[in-house]
Formats: C-alpha cells, structure tokens, sequence
C-alpha cells in the first residue's frame, strides 16, 4: 500500500499497529485481538483482514476454545452467517483443535 496511499500506509503501520497496539500496559495484545476479531465479525469484514487478526489472535495467545466461544457468543448480537463466515476461518486457522 506504500507507494498507493503512503499516507495511508504510515498510519496503519506507524499509528495502528505501532503506537496502539504496542500499549500493553493499557490492553493485553491478548484481548486486543478478541476486541479487533469480534469487531470485524460484527462489521462484516470477512474477507482476509479478518484471517489475518484470527491468525494473530492465536500468536497472541487466544485459544482455539476461546475463539471458538468468543464468535458463537458474537452469533447471537452480529448475525448467524457472520459468525458462521468466521467460524470457518478460525477453524482454518486452530485446526480440529
């Protein structure tokens, strides 16, 4: 995105996941990522930016289960086939775990 929208690109990688996700003391990247994941889910971005937080939930410590309950509990305030669209990514991501 660098040379398409530098601008763009600064405040994604320098605000967002520079100075924002890096405040640990304030928000663990542990629940970061839950908060960023259902967030996405809700709004119906379930296209490979919602992959990329599942994957980094999971580096973040999120467990299959936990992922798991999180977006079943997310079913029942965001939609049925949002959650069902998210739950195929997870299970993609954590496996039969």
């Amino acid at each position: 995105m660098g040379k398409f929208a530098p601008k763009f690109a600064a405040l994604n990688d320098d605000v967002l996941f520079g100075e924002v996700w890096s405040r640990e003391d304030k928000l663990s990247p542990r629940d970061r990522s839950l908060i960023t994941v259902s967030a996405l889910m809700a709004s119906e971005i379930l296209d490979s930016s919602l992959l990329h937080h599942i994957q980094r939930a999971k580096a973040n410590g999120v467990t299959g289960t936990e992922m798991s309950e999180a977006l079943t509990q997310l079913a029942f305030y965001a939609g049925w086939s949002k959650a069902w669209a998210a739950l195929r990514m997870a299970k993609e991501v954590y496996g039969e775990e």
